[in-house]
């Protein structure tokens, strides 16, 4: 029920567990009488898959962000699905929008039964939806949280939200993973998510029944589940940390399936595009790997510097050097796949003469050092990075060398994530690495969060003189119920953000999958953190 994307193949081109019930916390050791190979039995069959991810669960409360999302997607379901075509109803058989597009009226689906025999009716729908409410300053990067009014359901089968203003992404936003999923009310602490849960239960193809910290968890199918049962009865996620050693357990066969944008670098995916053994997919961009430069930063404030940095950059050079081609260049900020993004903007062509110019006219003159100086101030610019992504440090290398050529002094320093973060959102940097939020949030939700300090958008864009106009278009995009107008305004903030040459487009991220040939039904869904367990099957 999940949106695919087309996978282009290449070679054919957790100590205690709150399991499944809710309110039991076992050791995970007592239910499992050997930790480290918990499906030895039938571990490599039709009826088990064997995937691996670098880290483990974590704390599944669908209202939360701590969990992995491939597992959230599994347990718990949304009222809608975002399927290639458009939205199908899940939860919700049904729904109905008002003429001024404000109240949305759902028919929840009948019959539909939590994994602890717990009925999902609109009275649950409600009991979730108030859980999420209560916690609402957590959910504020949703803009639909901002313009909700409130949620009621008038009977057992009717749930309505009702806003303030027409919102076009209410739909996508209450299709992703997180945090419109749906768990027993019976796992609600005194009818609250927001401090925590005592189990993991959903209306999902699939239950929690057994995991180790760091180690591995177990989902066994829901025989009980509304909708069609996938063939893969039990699959088991093994905890491997090490790209390489993932890669060795692949080959051994003691997993079937990497799968994920993070958990494969491109000298392993290159190793295996003509493979015998094993299946290599990629998807369309999910994400766009870029610089964000901080407008506010004195050398940064003018325009021409800015755009002189992106004829300065070779992104070819980066997708073909470091990623072996598997990361397309990128000219723009979202790829021309992602809706409303396909506006025919001129790229940045690389070109070091055009840089070296732009530069000369701006009054940066190379200086005796090889740096160019301007009124006595030297071209220096910090570059801020990841510390925990070889990724970026590479590339960052990569940029210092080449933008010396050109009298550009580029200091490097990376930090841990959450340092990162947190500098990046107070805007704390001349330059830093940023990834686009990527589908489906790409470019309504990311967009949205521009207007306050989510990300390091927004203080980039404090010096832009045009700032009010682009936080005042985005507001209209998101409540417009013209689609015409709102693909206009969409052309204006991408032109208006090209043009200013805030973002350095680097490369598009896809979404990567490494896998045993007998598996099929392997593909890509709507939203890059989904695994879409349900449509596999062995051969």
């Amino acid at each position: 029920m999940k949106k695919r994307f087309p996978a282009l193949v290449l070679g054919g081109i957790l100590a205690l567990g709150l399991l499944s019930g809710c309110g039991q916390k076992e050791a995970a050791s007592s239910v499992s009488t050997a930790a480290s190979e918990p499906a030895a039995a039938v571990n490599g069959s039709d009826q088990e898959l064997v995937f691996v991810n670098y880290r483990d669960i974590r704390d599944l409360n669908p209202h939360l962000y701590a969990g992995e999302m491939y597992a959230q997607s599994i347990l718990y379901d949304t009222l809608v699905s975002i399927t290639e075509d458009g939205y199908e109803g899940c939860l919700a058989e049904s729904w109905t929008i008002s003429e001024d597009g404000k109240i949305y009226t759902f028919k929840i689906r009948d019959g539909v039964t939590f994994s602890d025999g717990t009925v999902c009716d609109a009275n649950a729908i409600l009991a979730n939806f108030n859980a999420i409410i209560e916690n609402k300053d957590r959910h504020t990067w949703l803009e639909m949280m901002n313009l909700l009014v409130g949620v009621s359901a008038p009977d057992d089968h009717t749930f309505v939200i009702e806003l303030s203003e027409a919102y076009y992404p209410m739909l996508t936003e209450l299709g992703c993973i997180r945090p419109f999923a749906m768990i027993s009310p019976n796992c609600m602490i005194n009818g609250s998510t927001k401090d925590g849960v005592s189990g993991y239960i959903g209306t999902g193809p699939y239950v929690l029944t057994d995991f180790e910290t760091d180690q591995y968890a177990v989902f066994e199918r829901n025989e009980n589940y509304w909708g069609e049962k996938p063939e893969i009865e039990r699959i088991t996620v093994k905890v491997i940390p090490d790209n390489q050693t993932r890669i060795m357990a692949l080959e051994s066969g003691e997993i079937d399936l990497i799968f994920g944008k993070n958990m494969l670098d491109a000298d392993a995916i290159s190793q295996y595009v003509d493979s015998d053994k094993f299946e290599v997919a990629l998807s369309n961009p999910t994400s766009t790997r870029h610089i964000v430069l901080n407008t506010t930063n004195e050398i940064l404030s003018d325009t021409a510097v800015r755009q002189a940095l992106q004829h300065a950059t070779n992104r070819t050079a980066i997708s073909e050097g470091i990623f072996y081609g598997l990361e397309q260049p990128a000219d723009t900020l979202y790829a021309a796949t992602v809706p409303y993004c396909d506006v025919e903007l001129t790229p940045y062509e690389y070109s070091t003469e055009t840089a070296s110019s732009m530069l000369d006219e701006a009054g940066w003159i190379m200086g005796s050092s090889g740096i160019r100086e301007k009124g006595g101030k030297k071209l220096e610019l910090d570059l801020l990075y990841n510390s925990d992504s070889v990724t970026e440090k590479t590339i960052s290398e990569y940029l210092q060398s080449e933008y010396l050529k050109l009298g550009i002094s580029l200091n490097i320093h990376g930090e841990e994530e959450q340092s990162y973060r947190d500098n990046m959102k107070a805007g704390n940097f001349d330059m830093v690495f940023n990834i686009c939020w990527g589908m489906p949030y790409d470019p309504q939700s990311s967009q949205a969060a521009m207007r306050a300090p989510v990300y390091g958008d927004f203080a980039a864009q404090q010096g832009l003189a045009d700032k009010k106009e682009i936080d005042q278009a985005i507001t209209d995009i998101l409540t417009t119920t013209d689609e015409e107008e709102r693909q206009e305004l969409y052309r204006f903030v991408l032109t208006r953000l090209h043009e200013d040459a805030v973002y350095i487009p680097l490369t598009f991220e896809c979404n990567k999958a490494l896998y045993t040939k007998n598996l099929q039904g392997v593909h890509f869904g709507t939203d890059q953190y989904d695994v879409p367990f349900s449509d596999m099957y062995f051969e």
